[in-house]
């Protein structure tokens, strides 16, 4: 794979493996002069460092932010947002030597790369720092006392700075601009979470004088005004028309081959992982700078290890110059990385989402996307890496053989000439509400006048924690009750990250989050990390530590799993006759039960061993809906087909969703089975995937006919004949979308909309309902 202008990059392009190619032309780009009140100091840092005036949509969102008005920056990767907010920031921090700024990012990596860049101007009076978990406890009290641009992440804003805002006082007092990058990764809960802190950093500036504007960098989204707005909670002003130049960009989709099996054997296509390796390696050998997204930590170490071997066995030395990149990586070790990509030092790296978001990723030839990642929004984002400067690109979408991925890529309509997604937050959510609620009072009594900040259901929500005895009402305000802080998680993470340590020696190589832990670093496990192959020796869950020794097994192995979901109580339901619709606590487990072995390039199973790790249990909120076995049959779908019939009827439903309730796929879980020992009849369930539950199958159960309908409409009007991403098909699916029927769903929707259509269906409840007392016994 060599440059798009190249001739040497036709084979690739002519490959049987291609089963599209679309081509993406190039775009002239538009500047014009810098604007009056741009302080001159800033510009002249500008044009030493090449631009020689602004691109059209930097200047225009620049001057709003200047007149202080709040504004979202919404253009394509590698259009130069950053130059739309740096612009009016330090401008302000120099024209104003007392005034103070705040950055905001997702992922740690982003505001790494912004002080690189802040710190590039050469401005020493702005003394921009990192403030996150990562700073050391020494700097920490020299960055609140002399910084004046803070860059941090919602994690330290929510956990360090709101509740110890009384350090922060001067520094809020002063605060001019806040900053939110890559505003379209903030979410489902974890986006309602985070306007609820910037809600509450609002709320602690006015307290001490300040009234900072808002100014958001977003990918291209589907409404990113409305977005914007919701997530900061004031009106905020789009700029969306990309005026910077845009090389033209090859964009080839790329189905493996079928691998030569026995007579008789089902047929397989060559892995994904190992596709990517091998155009990771053509790109390293021809000198193309390529980036490659992987869906899975595990698979972004694979990917990078068979790459250096490859590399080294055609070249010895030529693998030094790939590596792996993915979160979990001591802070040192990812810089380190950045660095090498950024300097060309390395040729190609591999690595999860982690580098997905905005770290500018300058001179990228190529970006190959192993396996769709869920979103077109993802996707053009990750596609967009290469070709930055007005230079020609190349992306690849490889897939997975997984029925997604193939419709995908024999469909190209289906990604190309759609808009993106919507980014999907609810701050409204009482069960997301409540607790943010909380943690404002904690940091400062709530006043009826601060309520309006929070929205039309603080009043409800504090009356229920008052109910509750979270809260205690006083003529002063709501009072926190407990000594502590109130205990939310924004991300959902599960628990401290477990360590991992090498045995012999004591050195700690990197962290897995705790969600990840039993599947990553069972006893047994092969865990790679650089390159490098460890044997994990023993999983210490009280401790979070695992204990690792280096070793080259010719085996991997492959945690097996089983998940249950039982159902603990039933809140409300509605008896249809053969069709029952409910409303209810369940309690869903996961546990790893044993690990497989394979040995490495054949993939033949050497055994399988038992391991002995807790169960994890979620209990959550879920709407589920049964079927009789003999309303499924008068419906044509015969028992064969059960599972596939409501398979597919459960992944609509779970996409479907999104129109009733302001929610997220990701945020929801789905089972459906056949005969159900709770139910004793083919039952789809549908689940939030939080603790406590997060209200969106309870909007499920309160609009089900007009729900389900619409799920048996989208469905039914897909042209596709068996079931494709846009219908039945589902991004997250464990079960690699099989077994999927679509007509049985279509049938088995029909009967549970008729059955209902004659009973007594609840009445559907305002957007913003009350906090229930299940919500606010589920509230720290």
């Amino acid at each position: 794979m060599q440059r798009v202008t190249s001739t040497a990059h036709r084979p690739l392009l002519s490959s049987p493996s291609v089963t599209h190619i679309e081509r993406l032309p190039a775009r002239a780009g538009t500047r014009v002069s810098w604007p009056a009140w741009a302080s001159p100091a800033v510009v002249a840092a500008c044009r030493a460092r090449g631009i020689s005036e602004p691109w059209a949509h930097q200047a225009a969102a620049a001057s709003l932010a200047f007149d202080g008005e709040h504004v979202v920056l919404a253009t394509g990767t590698g259009s130069g947002k950053s130059l739309g907010y740096q612009l009016p920031v330090l401008t302000r921090l120099l024209d104003d030597p007392r005034a103070t700024a705040l950055y905001i990012a997702p992922a740690k990596a982003l505001a790494a790369d912004q002080l690189r860049a802040v710190a590039g101007f050469g401005l020493p009076d702005v003394r921009p720092a990192t403030y996150d978990g990562d700073t050391a406890r020494e700097e920490r009290d020299w960055i609140r006392q002399h910084s004046r641009f803070v860059l941090t992440n919602p994690d330290m804003l929510h956990h360090g700075m709101l509740p110890g805002h009384e350090r922060w006082a001067t520094f809020l007092r002063r605060l001019s601009y806040v900053v939110i990058d890559e505003c379209h990764a903030y979410r489902g809960v974890f986006g309602s979470h985070v306007a609820h802190v910037l809600r509450r950093l609002r709320r602690l500036a006015a307290r001490y004088g300040g009234k900072p504007t808002f100014i958001l960098a977003s990918a291209t989204s589907g409404d990113p005004a409305d977005t914007a707005s919701r997530l900061v909670g004031v009106p905020v002003t789009a700029i969306t028309e990309d005026t910077s130049p845009r090389g033209a960009t090859t964009f080839a989709l790329w189905e493996p081959p079928l691998l030569e099996v026995d007579e008789g054997l089902p047929q397989v296509r060559r892995s994904a992982l190992r596709e990517t390796a091998d155009l990771l390696t053509d790109a390293v050998v021809s000198g193309t700078r390529t980036l490659a997204f992987i869906r899975s930590r595990r698979g972004a170490e694979v990917v990078a290890a068979v790459t250096r071997r490859q590399l080294d066995e055609a070249v010895p030395g030529l693998g030094d110059r790939v590596a792996a990149y993915r979160a979990g990586y001591l802070k040192e070790d990812r810089r380190e990385i950045e660095r090498q990509l950024l300097t060309g030092e390395l040729l190609g790296l591999a690595s999860t989402n982690a580098l997905e978001l905005g770290v500018d990723l300058v001179g990228l030839d190529a970006v190959l996307i192993c396996g769709y990642p869920g979103t077109r929004a993802s996707l053009w984002q990750q596609a967009g890496r290469a070709g930055r400067a007005g230079e020609p690109a190349t992306a690849v979408l490889i897939a997975r053989d997984d029925p997604l991925d193939t419709y995908l890529v024999h469909h190209p309509s289906a990604l190309f000439g759609r808009p993106v997604e919507a980014t999907v937050l609810d701050p409204g959510n009482p069960y997301v509400l409540g607790p943010q609620l909380c943690c404002a009072a904690s940091e400062a009594p709530l006043s009826t006048a601060d309520l309006a900040l929070f929205g039309s259901g603080a009043q409800a929500a504090v009356d229920g924690l008052s109910e509750a005895g979270v809260l205690r009402r006083r003529p002063t305000g709501w009072y926190w009750t407990h000594k502590g802080r109130p205990d939310v998680d924004l991300r959902g993470t599960g628990g401290a990250p477990v360590q991992v340590v090498e045995s012999s020696t004591g050195r700690l190589l990197g962290t897995v989050d705790a969600g990840s832990s039993h599947v990553m670093l069972h006893t047994g496990a092969v865990y790679l990390h650089q390159g490098v192959t460890f044997v994990v020796d023993d999983l210490d869950l009280e401790d979070a530590v695992a204990l690792v020794h280096q070793e080259e097994p010719d085996w991997s192995t492959h945690a097996r799993d089983v998940t249950d979901l039982s159902v603990v109580s039933v809140r409300s339901y509605v008896d249809a006759g053969p069709v029952g619709l409910f409303l209810g606590e369940v309690d869903v487990t996961n546990q790893v039960v044993s690990y497989q072995r394979r040995r490495l390039g054949s993939g033949e199973v050497i055994d399988t061993r038992p391991l002995d790790l807790p169960p994890r249990e979620l209990r959550t909120v879920a709407v589920w809906f049964t079927v009789s076995p003999r309303a499924m049959e008068a419906a044509g779908v015969e028992p064969p087909d059960f599972p596939g019939a409501l398979h597919a009827a459960e992944h609509a439903a779970i996409g479907l969703l999104p129109l009733m309730a302001t929610c997220d796929r990701w945020d929801i879980g789905g089972l459906s089975t056949a005969n159900h020992p709770d139910t004793e009849a083919p039952t789809v369930f549908v689940y939030d995937g939080h603790p406590g539950g997060a209200g969106f199958a309870e909007r499920a159960y309160e609009t089900a006919a007009a729900w389900l309908g619409a799920t048996r409409d989208a469905i039914a009007a897909c042209g596709c004949e068996t079931g494709c991403p846009s219908c039945v098909q589902s991004p997250k699916c464990g079960n690699g979308n099989n077994p999927l029927h679509k007509p049985g769903a279509v049938a088995v929707l029909d009967a549970v909309l008729a059955a209902l259509s004659v009973a007594a269906l609840p009445v559907a409840a305002d957007p913003s309902p009350d906090l229930s007392p299940q919500a606010a016994a589920a509230l720290p």
